[in-house]
């Protein structure tokens, strides 16, 4: 199989529509009830209504949410123009000293058996070095059919939008995994896990992230598996041209960070 010369670079006309991209999608933490209600809204949708795979917690309100949501980190991707979430997903840090399942990240709590004797089971390592990315969700209106290989809760067809607006649709995948990492790295966690359909790893490859595979895969929503990155794997690899997104998301980030003053907010995300 032929590939190209570096995996880590990208068609040199990739900057004109990153910084469209920038400038047409804001990059934020939930933090109000209103906005975490987006949030679980959005998943409602997705893993309830398209997926099948979840109960919803709230029919009425049309919310998916569980136990883990208490004390996660919440982060979301806005389309500017609209006001819609486009995207979501969340960081679930384990509480030390907290009763299951919360002293565990998500996967643990479904997929134990599957994973692998490894130095890189969360068992063998520094509850505080580590987060689980979780319920990644792209609203319908903004998905885009990747090469043929569709993603279920990640690719679909768009509508409602321009096809200017929508040739950079395709950078949400990307994005929101970005968003995901750069909230871990400002808590100061060096290593990411993700339960993960083998062709979300892969389109996430493109982009130069390489994931360690570190279980069997589980009957989850389809077959899905979990993996782990660390620090030196997502930032070494990680496709040059996307390093002024990221830097770009870092710091929106870290200003809403900033501007968190509650006790509880701040506890959140250190532990």
């Amino acid at each position: 199989m032929k590939t190209s010369a570096s995996t880590n670079e990208a068609p040199q006309d990739m900057e004109p529509l990153l910084a469209r991209f920038m400038d047409e999608f804001s990059f934020q933490l939930a933090v109000s009830e209103t906005e975490k209600e987006e949030v679980f809204r959005l998943r409602h949708d997705v893993y309830c209504e398209e997926l099948k795979g979840i109960d919803p917690a709230d029919l009425k309100r049309r919310l998916e949410y569980d136990v883990f949501d208490r004390n996660a980190l919440h982060c979301l991707i806005r389309h500017r123009r609209t006001g819609l979430i486009a995207a979501c997903t969340r960081l679930v840090m384990p509480q030390p000293g907290a009763l299951p399942p919360l002293d565990k990240l998500p996967l643990q709590s479904y997929a134990e058996e599957s994973l692998y004797s490894t130095p890189l089971h969360p068992d063998n390592l520094s509850k505080s070095s580590y987060y689980e990315i979780s319920r990644l969700a792209i609203a319908r209106e903004f998905r885009l059919r990747f090469k043929g290989n569709e993603v279920p809760g990640v690719t679909d067809n768009p509508h409602q939008f321009t096809e200017k607006e929508q040739e950079i649709f395709s950078f949400l995948v990307s994005a929101l995994f970005l968003t995901g990492y750069a909230a871990g790295r400002l808590t100061g966690k060096s290593l990411a896990f993700a339960m993960m359909e083998p062709r979300l790893r892969r389109l996430l490859s493109m982009s130069g992230f390489y994931f360690t595979q570190i279980g069997e895969p589980i009957n989850l929503h389809g077959r899905r598996s979990a993996y782990c990155i660390n620090r030196q794997q997502a930032e070494a690899g990680m496709n040059r041209q996307l390093l002024p997104l990221y830097r770009h998301i870092q710091e929106q980030l870290s200003q809403q960070l900033e501007r968190m003053e509650t006790p509880q907010d701040r506890a959140a995300m250190n532990t």
